[in-house]
């Protein structure tokens, strides 16, 4: 007899770290969890869309996908952030179809339904005659839309908590010590990984225990013995000491300062910091076993002189995320096996991947008791 999804969600059992065990295998393979978590997960957290540079102007926009949904953001006439879901009023087709870009209005391709940057329909064409045709009530659906520091957060379900409580304090004062602002966007980069979304998560938050069986080049640099691992309500931060003059010559080029810094925010998505160099990772699902991880890369020096080095520390982040890539594939294909159900988690390096679990089956749970029909 098939297992239901209730059966698959209370398979986990939350334990303190020390008993614990990483979810089922059903987790990472059942399309019914991957479309539970569409529903929970991604819909009930803020999720990032774009960079406060890319709207300045009125006009100017962004479009994402999140759980499935198409979404856009806008900088209206009177320079206010609006979240939309990018759907025509009219037959649903996308009203803009580029990834970003300006626009003097929303006019969708299909029909010429035209929608003001603050989203009132303000053009039908050809709907004279049409009875009790309420133009008011045919504006585009709005999302909710927070900013924090250059980043531009969407979320699906409106209602509590707003995007700072979302973080929590703790992460938040971290974050203002972490000199964001003075680094600059140079380069977007896209991979699309055959495993389950959340085996991604799971190896970004090991505690860097795979580092130096999988990444030998950036284990040279940093000190491993120092590794920390802390959580908060919402986050995890993995710290190292660095030792870049003992490395491997290319990775320590790039890979300098005193520490490495690796914050991870609920649910997908990660920013990686090192002295003068910053790269994000946003981890998009795209079926139960697909996915895609979005690198966007930032630099202290973005100017002309400093590309090459830049170029050099993203192919350094290449040869990491190959590596990644590769070992992720693999669990996918373990995950399926007969011989493989649930392993347990290390006291020392695995608290990130315990707590990411537990928030996982807290919204997992939730939604099966507010769904029934899911059960």
């Amino acid at each position: 007899m098939k297992v239901s999804l209730e059966e698959i969600v209370n398979a986990y059992e939350k334990q303190p770290l020390e008993k614990a065990a990483t979810p089922p295998a059903s987790w990472y393979i059942d399309p019914r969890v991957h479309g539970l978590e569409r529903q929970t997960v991604f819909a009930r957290s803020w999720q990032v869309v774009g960079r406060t540079e890319q709207l300045r102007e009125p006009g100017q926009y962004v479009t994402a996908t999140i759980a499935g949904e198409p979404i856009l953001v806008v900088r209206g006439n009177d320079q206010v952030l609006r979240g939309f879901y990018n759907v025509c009023r009219h037959h649903a087709a996308a009203v803009l179809t580029a990834t970003e870009g300006k626009a003097a209005n929303l006019r969708c391709p299909y029909h010429g339904w035209t929608y003001s940057l603050e989203g009132m329909l303000i053009l039908a064409p050809e709907f004279g005659g049409v009875a009790d045709f309420d133009r008011s009530a045919n504006s585009l659906l709005s999302v909710p839309v927070a900013v924090y520091r250059n980043w531009i957060f969407v979320k699906l379900e409106r209602g509590a908590p707003e995007l700072e409580d979302f973080f929590g304090n703790d992460l938040t004062e971290q974050l203002k010590t972490a000199n964001l602002l003075d680094l600059h966007w140079f380069e977007r980069r896209s991979y699309m990984l055959n495993c389950n979304w959340k085996v991604f998560v799971d190896n970004y938050l090991d505690g860097g225990y795979h580092v130096p069986h999988i990444h030998g080049d950036l284990h040279s640099v940093l000190d491993y013995s120092s590794y920390t691992v802390k959580t908060g309500e919402r986050f995890c931060l993995q710290s190292s000491a660095m030792e870049p003059l003992a490395g491997e010559p290319t990775t320590a080029a790039v890979r300098q300062g005193r520490r490495a810094d690796y914050y991870w925010i609920y649910p997908n998505f990660m920013i990686n910091l090192y002295e003068g160099v910053m790269d994000t990772n946003l981890v998009i699902p795209h079926a139960a076993d697909q996915t895609e991880v979005v690198f966007d890369y930032f630099f202290d020096d973005v100017s002309g002189s400093a590309r090459e080095r830049n170029l050099t520390s993203i192919a350094v982040s290449e040869q990491i995320q190959a590596e990644d890539a590769a070992v992720c594939e693999s669990v996918q294909r373990g995950l399926q096996s007969r011989g493989y159900s649930t392993g347990r988690l290390s006291v020392r390096r695995e608290a990130g991947e315990h707590l990411f679990h537990r928030l996982l089956h807290t919204d997992l749970t939730t939604g099966l008791q507010s769904q029934p029909a899911l059960r």
